[in-house]
């Protein structure tokens, strides 16, 4: 199918399409010519990328698992582990974020609340 189509049945635009071409994400072949031909198994596959940023993985992890994930012989315990490893790596941010949090309530109302924590106090 031409790009033009493979955007309307995604809901992606042709740019986006392009870039993910030109990053690997998606395969097409040119026609002699010069339009860009895609296989039917694109759309599943292009709405699976979607849903994978939707859960917060980038379009380089996409990348970088696309090969692992494709060779794994049961696809759903590859992806449990790498939802594992996605939610490790949110626990850590929130955590970072809690501190940040407190280091910045801390800081309220202090009079100078850009000096060193605690500095304002004495």
């Amino acid at each position: 199918m031409r790009i033009g189509e493979l955007a309307a049945r995604t809901g992606l635009t042709k740019d986006t399409i392009r870039f993910y071409e030109r990053i690997g994400l998606v395969e097409g072949r040119r026609l002699p010519n010069g339009y860009r031909d895609f296989p039917p198994e694109a759309v599943p596959w292009l709405q699976y990328v979607r849903t994978a940023q939707a859960l917060g993985f980038t379009l380089a992890e996409i990348a970088r698992h696309l090969t692992e994930l494709g060779e794994a012989p049961d696809g759903a315990a590859a992806l449990s582990a790498l939802f594992a490893d996605k939610i490790r790596i949110i626990d850590a941010r929130m955590a970072e974020l809690a501190v940040l949090r407190a280091d910045l309530t801390d800081r309220m109302d202090t009079g100078c609340p850009l000096r060193a924590a605690g500095a304002a106090r004495r």
